[in-house]
């Protein structure tokens, strides 16, 4: 189980590629174009994107703040002010590449940002459209020939950069979903890959993500720029161009939290950027059960305690039987003690003796594991959707000020080794130190010392592993754990 929970945390995987999705390498050309049109470089405009050349102007609109910079067209962060003001980078997002273009601020007001390239040539003008309510907006590239003569042009749009370096518990959130005609990809952008033709494509952290879906037929690539960092961009088709003619590149864009009833409401085809994993679906099915709970008690942290009680309830017949089963087994003790002091020279022997003796006694030794094989599919779906879950940021719930990070009960001084007492680990700890403490029976010297051994390791283990987990999610074991105690008391009292 401590395998499990620690791959699943630090290796999640991408979803399979289906057989036939067309995806390619990226070569040394990798970005085709039609006929004789010139096929740029990628990346040639980091130099623009960093130092002292930026000049960065700034737009807020229902709650988001777009920080662009100038010479580039490009967004360099979106900042959400409904969500303690969280900061999504994107570096140098939608800055058309292959070519040193500079732009200009034309107009920046509440409702639209443009910014406007001119020369001899041609004239590019980007022009972000912007909604005040649901963090959509549409971008707009508009290219006129100047000239007195055809233009072949061909601009691909880097919609942002993922950033491996730093903090991996926030890199291991990062990744790339990429909507194909067969299914919806998920790639950890370590590389490079194009695409011939997709629906959308974006980029994601742990909360907040930005898709964008072309307004005509379009391909993409992921290209890693260097060691730590990735880009994801589009390749429209290229353009040739009369003097005097103009062409429009349209692009339908969401840049916002991942909430999958506010995607759902833009454009429901967008809501498979949200992927929890393995237990996809499950953890889907958890976060609408928990946004039920929420809507009838306005609280989400009573919202997880009666998801937490649903659980159980769910699972109660596997719980009974479980306790059923320890009880059986602890009856059979003395029995099962007398047949390995006869036989401990004989191992064969002593295990067809003691199948013999469950089989009379009618108790199958493994029936006590069914619950807790039910209960890791839904405590791992459960764990990364409420990692995820951006409903939760800053959600409190008694002592607990923000339920998507560890409960935070007091700090200590930067000198000691635990910078922080997290007090509901340390509960859910105690309240499993007794579930074990109930469960050890006396018995032979070398069986005594097992179960005192594990009454021990496992409730700290579990301590160790919970202690800095959302404590939403703490909150739900916490819950499960003492209905399991309460539960236990009570079988325990019967005869």
């Amino acid at each position: 189980m401590l395998v499990l929970l620690v791959w699943s945390a630090l290796f999640p995987k991408p979803l399979p590629l289906k057989q036939g999705a067309v995806i390619q390498p990226l070569k040394n050309n990798p970005l085709p174009s039609p006929g004789p049109i010139e096929q740029p470089a990628l990346s040639p405009l980091v130099s623009l994107s960093t130092g002292g050349l930026e000049s960065l102007v700034s737009l807020s609109t229902g709650g988001l703040e777009l920080v662009f910079i100038e010479q580039l067209g490009a967004i360099k962060e979106a900042q959400f002010d409904k969500y303690q003001s969280y900061k999504f980078p994107l570096k140098y997002g939608f800055v058309l590449d292959g070519k040193e273009l500079v732009f200009r601020k034309e107009r920046l007001t509440s409702q639209e940002a443009v910014f406007v390239h001119q020369d001899q040539e041609k004239k590019i003008v980007k022009r972000f459209i912007l909604s005040n309510s649901n963090y959509s907006m549409q971008l707009e590239i508009e290219i006129e020939n100047l000239s007195s003569s055809p233009i072949n042009l061909n601009l691909p749009v880097i919609l942002g950069v993922l950033n491996f370096a730093g903090d991996q518990n926030r890199v291991r959130f990062l990744d790339i979903p990429v909507a194909l005609k067969e299914k919806t990809l998920h790639l950890n952008g370590r590389k490079d890959m194009t695409f011939d033709q997709l629906q959308f494509i974006g980029l994601r952290d742990r909360y907040f993500c930005l898709i964008v879906e072309p307004g005509s037929e379009c391909g993409g690539f992921v290209k890693k720029i260097n060691a730590n960092e990735t880009e994801v961009g589009l390749t429209p088709k290229g353009i040739q161009l009369a003097p005097g003619m103009k062409e429009v590149q349209k692009f339908h864009i969401y840049l916002g939290p991942q909430e999958l009833q506010l995607i759902n409401n833009i454009k429901p085809e967008w809501s498979g950027v949200i992927y929890y994993g393995t237990f996809d679906f499950i953890s889907h099915l958890l976060l609408q059960l928990l946004g039920l709970f929420y809507h009838i008690l306005h609280n989400w942290g009573l919202a997880i305690i009666l998801l937490s009680l649903a659980v159980y309830l769910v699972l109660f017949p596997f719980s009974l039987k479980q306790m059923r089963s320890m009880k059986e087994m602890q009856a059979l003790q003395p029995h099962i003690e007398e047949l390995r002091r006869t036989y401990k020279d004989n191992p064969q022997r002593l295990n067809k003796e003691m199948m013999e003796l469950y089989k009379k006694h009618k108790v199958n030794p493994f029936s006590g594991c069914l619950p807790l094989i039910l209960q890791m599919p839904i405590f791992f779906a459960l764990y990364q959707a409420l990692m995820r879950s951006v409903l939760l940021k800053g959600a409190g719930f008694l002592w607990i000020k923000d339920l998507s990070e560890p409960d935070r009960l007091f700090s200590l001084p930067a000198t000691l080794p635990i910078r922080e007492i997290n007090l509901l680990p340390i509960l859910m700890t105690i309240i499993m130190f007794i579930q074990q403490k109930m469960s050890v029976t006396s018995s032979s010297s070398t069986t005594m010392q097992q179960q005192k051994a594990m009454m021990i390791i496992m409730p700290i283990m579990f301590g160790l592993i919970f202690y800095n987990m959302p404590s939403g999610l703490v909150l739900y074991w916490f819950i499960n754990s003492l209905l399991m105690l309460i539960f236990q008391v009570k079988i325990s009292q019967t005869k």
